[in-house]
């Protein structure tokens, strides 16, 4: 069994079971209630933590997560005691990742710069480069100049390699470059 985390997650998939542990040492679990609220555009969710002791231990069950939508988020914790008294503790976001196990809909998990840079790509090997612009029954079209397009492939491409760098190391893969020194 793996070991309770004693923070948030930063990410966490729909359809697993999410568990973590929090140390109010100025609010005890017990006299105090630590309570979670995650927002986005689209909605919102929100748990409630249980007692370890003295420490809040958070557990949602898989079949619950299995209901939250996938997506970035923000959220709140705070601590409730008595019967009227609320302190903010923490704030923070989260990833909540689509799970694979459950449904049929659909699913691009590419970055925005992945897709931007897919997109112009395709726009690019599509695109007649001697045609600027045309006008058919008096409706106009102008095109980006393919000088524009390929200053924007550059920089999407560069955000994308540095992506897949970041995600190599966080994986602990190398990145296929060359280090050469001198003994």
């Amino acid at each position: 069994m793996a070991d309770i985390p004693t923070n948030e997650p930063t990410s966490a998939r729909a359809g697993d079971t999410w568990k973590w542990t929090r140390t109010l040492a100025d609010y005890p679990a017990g006299a105090w209630t630590l309570k979670y609220r995650f927002k986005n555009a689209t909605g919102y969710f929100e748990i409630v933590a249980g007692t370890s002791g003295t420490d809040h231990l958070v557990s949602v069950a898989a079949a619950t997560t299995a209901n939250y939508t996938a997506g970035s988020y923000t959220w709140m914790a705070w601590v409730e005691g008595g019967s009227s008294e609320k302190y903010t503790v923490d704030t923070g976001t989260l990833t909540v990742d689509p799970d694979y196990r459950s449904g049929t809909a659909a699913y691009d998990g590419r970055s925005h710069a992945r897709k931007m840079l897919d997109a112009i790509e395709a726009w690019l090997e599509a695109r007649d480069p001697a045609v600027a612009e045309y006008e058919i029954a008096g409706r106009r079209m102008k095109f980006i100049p393919i000088a524009e397009l390929v200053k924007l492939r550059n920089r999407y491409g560069f955000e994308v390699r540095n992506e897949e760098a970041a995600a190599a190391i966080a994986k602990g893969e190398g990145l296929g470059r060359k280090i050469q020194f001198r003994v």
